[in-house]
């Protein structure tokens, strides 16, 4: 682990841990940044270092006026800036790196998600494998966000969770990687908002549809919706939801 100038791949690996790790965890004594650390062939403090610095440069961190370390800051900056510009191909480009250093392929890694997509041919396969890396490289960075619990339930079962896109996927192909897209909610609530009957408001309140209201005297509705009108969400532990994004869900997809 000689003393020796970090390379591109190295920071794009560091700043691919950065985005799937709170705050609190960018120390030495973190598994993954130990874990890191070992197939760079760095110490994990020279690692975690780096992490901070990518915390210097984080527009999140700045508003809290918290500073990080600003050290490193010409040699992260241009990786955060490659990320604003390029999200979906940085994402995985830093995947196929950390792929090639466990030596292995990213088919490989990912082949549980990628089942289905062997017999696909040139630019549909590659498109498609890189949908299906950066959707899962999605939901880690906003299951980390948020402790691996829903924001509204506090359930706190992975299987049971999901990265629940604020714009969806389909609407809004600059924000779809961005973590300030992301809520991780249950089953149950990520179908609801997906489908308009709850909202969120820049005071991260839930709103309840009118279309949902209309089920208030069902026992389901007692259940499980009654007490979320201006329940506040859980909050995360580094991006807070985008205001714009929750505004632009309200006026396009709740149902009033």
């Amino acid at each position: 682990m000689a003393n020796r100038n970090w390379t591109k791949e190295e920071l794009i690996l560091a700043f691919n841990l950065y985005l799937k790790l709170p705050f609190g965890k960018l120390h030495s004594r973190t598994p993954e940044i130990i874990y890191l650390a070992n197939i760079i062939e760095r110490t994990p403090a020279s690692v975690a270092i780096r992490l901070t610095n990518f915390a210097h440069v984080d527009p999140y961190h700045q508003q809290r006026g918290v500073k990080g370390m600003s050290g490193g800051r010409k040699q992260v900056e241009p990786i955060w800036n490659e990320f604003i510009n390029d999200k979906e191909g940085l994402i995985f480009e830093s995947e196929r790196i950390l792929a090639e250093k466990e030596h292995e392929t990213i088919e490989e890694k990912f082949a549980g998600i990628l089942e289905g997509t062997e017999k696909l041919k040139g630019e549909v396969k590659i498109r498609e494998v890189k949908t299906r890396v950066n959707q899962n490289i999605f939901r880690q960075i906003v299951m980390a966000n948020y402790s691996n619990r829903c924001a509204l339930s506090r359930i706190d079962i992975p299987d049971l969770l999901f990265a629940s896109h604020i714009i969806p996927w389909s609407k809004n192909e600059d924000e779809r990687l961005n973590p300030e897209n992301g809520i991780c909610l249950s089953a149950l609530y990520d179908q609801a908002f997906d489908k308009g009957y709850i909202g969120i408001n820049r005071k991260l309140e839930v709103i309840v549809s009118s279309a949902l209201k209309k089920k208030s005297k069902e026992i389901y509705y007692e259940k499980y919706f009654s007490h979320l009108t201006n329940f506040k969400m859980n909050l995360p532990k580094k991006y807070l939801p985008k205001s714009e994004f929750l505004e632009f869900h309200l006026d396009t997809i709740f149902k009033g």
